[in-house]
């Protein structure tokens, strides 16, 4: 018997064989042994390559189906290529097993070190990519870990009202007043240890205390809620400084250039006022510069009797549920956020203004969505799909004669 195992061998010969009788296995090994003895030479003795262990054990396996039997031969094989290919061919002169008439065909001599090669290449890249997921990570990941959790670390909570604040609160001359701890985190990131948040949109006692003492710039978001916060704060506190993020933009996700540039051009809190309190005004007066053209038409289109725009429907809304939208619409300024509510006003769901497209269409029975944000086309569209009531945002950029959605903005709460 042969004392080497396919696991051990470079290569394995396959080979099948056509028998035109039944035959069994001892037969088929048989004629392998005797009439290939002495055919190739004394150094490729079938048997004496056995008993050296080049050989390993020869496995027949055959099947008799009306009166015939075909079957596979495996070789396993430590020869160098050349020995086995020889082997492999000499086995092809057989033309007779027992009675019966046979032939035997050699379709492949695999070499087992490209099967291990494929395997081992395999199972390196699993290594590779499991080794890269869980690797140290590099400096910079490093030093942004720290930097990060040191930031988180030196966050207080302040006053009586307990805000998130940076540490230097008390011993500067100088504070920022934000919205929420995110723009706080971002300040302290970029060195800034001053900042303390409002935490909602009512202004908390102890930023109106810090007002009366100390050098305060508002630092809001570029957006309606942000006007909205400097209007609040400016009429309840003594700010001396008003500034906004780029338009458009948070407060918690601009750079560090664009901080200390929005620092630079703050204005003084009387200004900010006066400028608010002028907003519709120079509202209608950019439209007007913007389209030039439309003067010469306004005239006209007066003295004509064209049929006047349709006027805007009033939206049919309780008094309770004007209350809650007003109260609700608040505590989302600054957030981003977005609440849908069920006809009995109770919260079906909180999604980011991003998803409220998603969200509607998982929630069937949405009565009415607040958000912080403008009311847009697609938001509307989302909204009459899903038989929405009531849209409540910032502002709109929609007619409400061109939906059958209720549209309500701050301004009319």
């Amino acid at each position: 018997m042969g004392k080497i195992s396919p696991v051990a061998a470079k290569y394995i010969v396959h080979a099948n064989i056509d028998i035109e009788g039944v035959v069994d296995r001892p037969d088929v090994i048989g004629a392998i042994f005797g009439q290939t003895e002495g055919l190739l030479g004394s150094d490729l003795e079938l048997r004496e390559l056995q008993k050296s262990g080049r050989i390993g054990r020869i496995e027949v396996n055959t099947e008799t189906r009306t009166g015939k039997t075909k079957g596979t031969i495996i070789i396993p094989s430590s020869l160098d290529k050349a020995e086995t290919s020889i082997v492999g061919a000499a086995l092809e002169i057989i033309q007779r097993i027992g009675p019966c008439n046979a032939k035997i065909e050699v379709f492949n001599i695999e070499d087992v070190r490209i099967s291990k090669r494929s395997m081992v290449v395999e199972r390196a890249k699993e290594l590779l990519k499991r080794m890269m997921e869980n690797t140290m990570p590099d400096s910079q990941e490093l030093a942004d870990e720290v930097t990060a959790s040191v930031r988180v670390m030196e966050i207080v909570e302040y006053g009586k009202d307990r805000l998130p604040a940076g540490p230097s609160i008390d011993e500067s001359d100088e504070v920022i007043v934000v919205e929420g701890r995110a723009d706080v985190l971002n300040l302290l990131k970029h060195g800034f240890k001053n900042a303390i948040a409002l935490n909602g949109t009512s202004v908390p006692e102890t930023i109106v205390d810090l007002c009366g003492k100390k050098v305060v710039t508002a630092f809001v978001d570029g957006d309606r809620g942000g006007n909205l916060i400097i209007k609040e704060l400016t009429s309840v506190a003594d700010v001396d400084f008003v500034t906004k993020a780029p338009d458009g933009k948070e407060v918690e996700e601009i750079t560090k250039k664009e901080i200390h540039k929005a620092l630079r051009s703050r204005i003084s809190g009387e200004q900010a006022k006066l400028e608010l309190s002028r907003e519709p005004e120079r509202t209608s007066m950019e439209l007007v510069k913007r389209h030039p053209h439309q003067q010469q038409f306004h005239r006209p289109m007066q003295q004509r009797p064209y049929p006047p725009a349709p006027m805007r429907r009033p939206p049919q809304i309780s008094g309770e549920e004007k209350s809650a939208f007003k109260s609700m619409i608040e505590e989302l300024i600054g957030t981003k956020g977005a609440e849908i509510l069920d006809s009995k006003l109770s919260v079906l769901g909180k999604v980011p203004v991003s998803e409220i497209h998603t969200a509607l269409k998982s929630i069937h029975n949405a009565h009415a969505v607040v958000f912080d944000g403008s009311i847009e086309r697609d938001i509307v569209k989302a909204a009459e799909e899903s038989n929405v009531k009531f849209l409540v945002g910032m502002d709109s950029k929609v007619r409400p004669n061109e939906t059958r959605v209720n549209l309500l903005t701050v301004n009319e709460l």
